[in-house]
């Protein structure tokens, strides 16, 4: 059987922490910004913590290959 490979495009994206989290960039930075208050838009150029159990579960699988 061939080995476990992590995915490549969810290491990109995602970020685990030493305690475990899994942080991400928000969305809603690119374009349209306009519209937006300077105070939003502070808000979103911070990373964020995923707390969703079923995607940090499947994010966690994909990065570190089904290892726990």
């Amino acid at each position: 059987m061939p080995k476990m490979k992590s995915h490549k495009a969810s290491k990109k994206r995602i970020r685990l922490t030493r305690t475990g989290k899994l942080m991400r960039t928000q969305c809603g930075v690119r374009h349209l910004l306009a519209d937006r208050s300077p105070k939003r838009m502070r808000k979103l150029h911070k990373k964020t913590e995923t707390t969703t159990a079923g995607y940090k579960r499947r994010a966690r699988y994909a990065l570190l290959m089904g290892q726990p």
